[in-house]
């Protein structure tokens, strides 16, 4: 008997103790303060992500902060297709998705380049 209980804490010592991971949750927001929900994530659901999208130039572009828990990590991207930008990236740590800050930009000399590309063409037709 004693071996059996002896057994059975070691056994009980050396499991492996099941954690819960918990992220930030919010959908399509427009500020990071909108995104100070948490959540648990289910067993599978290994990482936090937030994906963080611009569109617009200047006084008129607009931003979403999209936070949630996922099975997989995607690979930090950046994106970004002049006017419009985002960025994804991931953690493993309960609650690391806290900051709303990617390194999404807008490339304005992309823009500027295009802007340039128009007038010449415009130019060139007559308009």
């Amino acid at each position: 008997m004693k071996a059996f209980l002896v057994a059975l804490l070691a056994a009980v010592l050396c499991a492996q103790q099941a954690s819960s991971l918990f992220c930030y949750l919010c959908e399509n927001e427009h500020s990071n303060w909108n995104c100070m929900k948490t959540y648990k994530c289910k067993d599978n659901e290994k990482y936090c992500t937030t994906t963080y999208s611009t569109v617009g130039t200047g006084k008129d572009m607009g931003q979403r902060i999209t936070k949630k828990c996922s099975a997989d990590c995607p690979e930090a991207t950046n994106v970004d297709f002049g006017m419009a930008a985002y960025s994804t990236k991931c953690c493993s740590t309960s609650l690391c998705n806290f900051s709303g800050a990617n390194s999404v930009r807008i490339d304005y000399a992309v823009i500027l380049l295009g802007m340039a590309g128009s007038l010449v063409c415009m130019l060139r037709v007559g308009l």
